[in-house]
């Protein structure tokens, strides 16, 4: 007899665990059939990119943005929404940006009509615009060797192209994104008068992209232009100065930075059945660069945010936990709003157990990255094939997000969702950055995995096991 209790007990385990992931598969099943058949995602980022466009910080539409959002989270029925106040940077491009390459044909001066931006934070050119002899280089490095005599009173061509054999284009565009953000700061030290940095996009176009970038302690006196080139531009000076060293390059930009100004965070919550004091949240920013309208980054991860929440309650799921909601302001080029949400969390003292960002466009979701221990991550793993069907594969140890890397302790959980990234910098920071480019289905399937993965940790909690705990179904 007892040889035949301990088979007996392990089938009733075996049994038991079946019978509990069998649950789980029917509640994701019908997240992901509510999602593609009575989704909201692709209609909200409809109205807030066609409709208000971009959302620069501090703009009239990053407030149109604000109180449109906190509107239709009202519509939802959920237990609180609210603004929170955060003071944001505000920089103004101005008139669109003109730039030319002059070189010398015989008695002969040719121009060159190229596509260039701003970067987010710039001063403006001279009223009359910058001309000025041009150094091609790849990196820091190479600057210092060039030293002063050969950069002061030049413009600092920045050539350093993504990595295109990185198969994450994420990866890649952290190999070259120091050009763009320090880039004027760097050059500036060898008395360069301006600065030109090819676009972060791996494919060939003729769309410069923008991005923020910094002076750090440089004085006012001492702040240089800087302004993006798209690839085909960056391909065409190149080849040019390859040709010709003695070439100029001409750009007019009227971009200003004025004082910060007040806006908002928008917050909406679903309160916990049982552990109303665990926060879990989900979350997107809520601002965007101004060339495009926005709708990979990031009106799809705003959207989808929403749409976690109403999902849940449109599945007649219950949160044991409270779930929030938090669309940031100022990711871009301060990332105000999420260290305002992060701050007054700890005023607070809420225990944030949990956090979900959408940071990476709405292209098809694969999975999810974690920062978390590894007992944290272990659990993770297990709910894998409950994700199997819907074709999400990748679970990763790694970062997050940038709006919630500021609520990370020892013990909680913060997720970045990880859709295909293969498209992804086509479109980020550039004027093709449009409603257009966003899939319904992808958009939607996106917004069901956020909602599964919220569903599992609100459930499960954060690794019961490793506290000493059993799991509770």
């Amino acid at each position: 007899m007892r040889k035949l209790k301990w088979p007996i007990y392990l089938l009733g385990i075996i049994f038991s665990i079946n019978t509990y992931a069998q649950n789980d598969a029917e509640v994701l099943k019908k997240i992901y059939k509510a999602s593609l058949t009575n989704g909201k995602s692709y209609d909200w980022l409809n109205y807030l990119s066609n409709q208000i466009g971009g959302r620069l910080s501090g703009s009239l539409n990053a407030e149109k943005a604000v109180n449109y959002t906190k509107e239709e989270l009202d519509k939802l029925g959920l237990d609180k929404v609210w603004l929170q106040p955060v003071m944001v940077p505000k920089w103004v491009r101005g008139f669109k940006e003109y730039a030319y390459i002059e070189s010398e044909k015989g008695k002969r001066t040719k121009t060159t009509t190229v596509n260039i931006c701003a970067l987010g934070g710039s001063v403006a050119t001279p009223a009359l615009g910058l001309k000025a002899h041009v150094v091609e280089v790849k990196n820091f490095e190479e600057l210092k060797t060039l030293g002063k005599e050969n950069i002061e009173g030049k413009i600092v061509f920045y050539n350093r192209p993504m990595q295109a054999d990185l198969i994450s284009t994420f990866e890649a565009y952290g190999g070259c994104v120091n050009q763009r953000y320090k880039g004027a700061v760097e050059a500036s030290k060898y008395g360069a008068v301006g600065v030109i940095v090819r676009s972060m996009n791996l494919r060939l176009d003729d769309f410069p992209h923008t991005g923020s970038m910094i002076y750090g302690d440089l004085p006012v006196a001492d702040r240089i232009p800087s302004a993006a080139i798209s690839t085909n531009d960056a391909e065409l000076l190149s080849t040019m100065l390859k040709l010709n060293k003695s070439l100029k390059f001409y750009f007019k930009q009227n971009c200003k930075q004025f004082k910060d100004v007040l806006s908002y965070n928008v917050i909406g919550q679903i309160t916990g059945s049982e552990f109303p004091n665990e926060y879990m949240i989900v979350g997107g920013h809520l601002d965007s660069w101004d060339l495009g309208d926005g709708s990979h980054d990031d009106g799809a991860g705003v959207v989808q945010s929403m749409d976690v929440l109403r999902l849940l309650k449109i599945s007649g799921i219950k949160p044991k936990r409270s779930i929030r909601v938090v669309l940031f302001m100022n990711e871009e080029n301060g990332l105000r709003g999420g260290k305002k949400y992060a701050e007054v969390a700890r005023q607070k003292g809420e225990n944030h157990v949990f956090a979900l960002e959408s940071d990476a466009g709405g292209f098809t979701p694969r999975g999810f990255s974690f920062d978390c221990n590894d007992a944290s991550f272990n659990q993770v793993l297990s709910w894998q094939p409950l994700f199997k069907p819907y074709l999400i594969h990748y679970f990763e140890k790694g970062g997050s997000g940038a709006d919630v890397g500021p609520l990370k302790t020892k013990t909680n959980v913060l997720a970045g969702l990880r859709p295909d990234s293969q498209r992804y910098f086509d479109h980020h920071h550039a004027s093709n950055d449009t409603f257009d480019a966003v899939n319904k289905r992808e958009l939607e399937l996106g917004a069901a995995t956020m909602t599964a993965l919220v569903y599992l940790f609100d459930k499960y909690g954060v690794n019961p096991i490793a506290n000493g705990k059993q799991i509770k179904k």
